[in-house]
């Protein structure tokens, strides 16, 4: 609604009793004043009360959640939307978004001019982070991204069961806790935790209408293991940022610990080990990963797949070609991930494949193989050289960093009650 207000000039004069003031002066009000008022009118327009960034000033809004078997057509129906402008909205919206996506327990909001009876707009959202609008009147469909506050987060506790245990006891979530693995993994033996270690860490969380739909890297990280201190001090050298220790040795190493999140290593590399299917005495050249069926199994490192296929004895495998040095084999997938195929270039930490029991295997598993110089070796064995260190010219910016961090650390406490378990044991 636009309110009008009509305004009166004041640089012509203002009537006092008969009398009208110019230049401070007072005289006799001629009979041609009235003509000489000029009058001025001007529009408040007002203010804009948006949803969704649609201005719904007007608007009746129905919110509401998709039901089981519903379809666009079975939501519109009740607000009058011709079955014609719902083909034609089905058909046009295939590029931006499919309705036969459409979704059970998902939200959607319906906007209904209040001098009409027929939806104008209809607005789902298809995650918490994104939403689709459909302009019904002229067949216009558009998708946004709903805006994202970060929420700093400083977190520690003490391990008296396991990482994952104690970390989701904090509320933090199981990306963040591989992100955490991922850094320490060449440092600390995870599945060799003792009650008592200390972990800290700091990072952002991506919150949504008050609902965390993400996280940030980690921006500085802490374990203390067996009275060990390891820091993870963020620093970008060479145009990359990377952690490094106190000392400034990096953490980056050529590869991930772990191929795969395992319950537990059920076989490792062993020249003699009796095989539990052929039921005989022979070199088991891998390490076993014991895991769920269909959990992720992730390439260590940057390279080429030079094999992706199955065999009676492998199973669904990949094979990858790191450099002239390295290769790695992950053997006996579900189903090995789309797009892996000779000559395909993978980074560090992509899914390659699924675990499963494939090939000549007695239950679900990862069997993880490592070439050094075209010779199978024990990858638990191996100790792999790290990334380059903080260069001479980057040491007193780097020192400076770390102070920061470390003091960072330090302010963390860890919660009450587990320094109560921690006193008690």
């Amino acid at each position: 609604m636009v309110k009008k207000w009509i305004g009166v000039s004041a640089l012509v004069a203002v009537l006092v009793g008969g009398y009208f003031i110019v230049e401070n002066k007072f005289s006799e009000a001629p009979e041609l004043l009235a003509e000489e008022i000029e009058i001025e009118e001007f529009e408040i327009q007002e203010e804009e009360n948006l949803l969704f960034g649609i201005n719904i000033n007007g608007l009746q809004i129905t919110e509401g959640i998709v039901g089981k078997n519903q379809t666009l057509s079975s939501i519109l129906s009740p607000f009058n939307v011709p079955y014609e402008i719902i083909d034609q909205i089905a058909r046009k919206s295939k590029d931006v978004f499919d309705v036969r996506k459409i979704a059970f327990n998902k939200k959607f909001t319906v906007l209904t001019p209040e001098d009409s009876s027929q939806a104008q707009f209809f607005i789902y959202e298809p995650n918490p982070s994104e939403y689709v609008v459909f302009k019904l009147d002229d067949l216009e469909i558009y998708k946004e991204e709903k805006p994202v506050e970060l929420r700093h987060v400083e977190k520690g506790g003490v391990i008296t069961d396991n990482l994952s245990f104690n970390m989701n006891r904090l509320g933090i979530t199981n990306d963040m806790i591989d992100q955490f693995a991922d850094l320490f993994g060449w440092y600390v033996n995870f599945q060799g935790l003792q009650k008592g270690d200390v972990f800290k860490v700091v990072y952002k969380e991506k919150v949504i209408e008050d609902q965390v739909v993400g996280i940030t890297d980690i921006e500085a990280a802490y374990f203390q293991h067996k009275g060990q201190e390891y820091h993870a001090i963020p620093f970008e050298q060479n145009g990359e940022v990377n952690f490094f220790d106190q000392e400034g040795n990096s953490f980056k190493k050529s590869f991930l610990r772990d191929p795969v999140k395992y319950t537990r290593i059920s076989s490792k590399y062993n020249l003699r080990r009796f095989h539990p299917v052929q039921k005989r005495y022979k070199p088991h050249l891998g390490t076993d990963y014991a895991a769920q069926p269909g959990t992720e199994i992730r390439t260590v490192g940057d390279g080429t797949v030079v094999e992706a296929r199955f065999t009676s004895a492998n199973g669904n495998f990949v094979k990858i070609k790191h450099n002239d040095t390295y290769t790695t084999q992950y053997l006996h997938m579900s189903k090995i991930a789309s797009g892996m195929k000779p000559g395909t270039r993978v980074k560090q930490g992509q899914v390659i494949g699924f675990v499963g029991s494939t090939g000549l295997a007695t239950g679900p598993h990862l069997c993880f193989r490592f070439w050094k110089n075209g010779k199978q070796v024990d990858w638990l064995a191996e100790k792999l050289p790290p990334a380059d260190p903080i260069s001479k010219e980057n040491r007193e910016a780097f020192e400076r960093i770390k102070q920061e961090k470390i003091h960072q650390i330090a302010g963390i406490l860890v919660q009450e009650e587990e320094k109560k378990l921690l006193a008690e044991n």
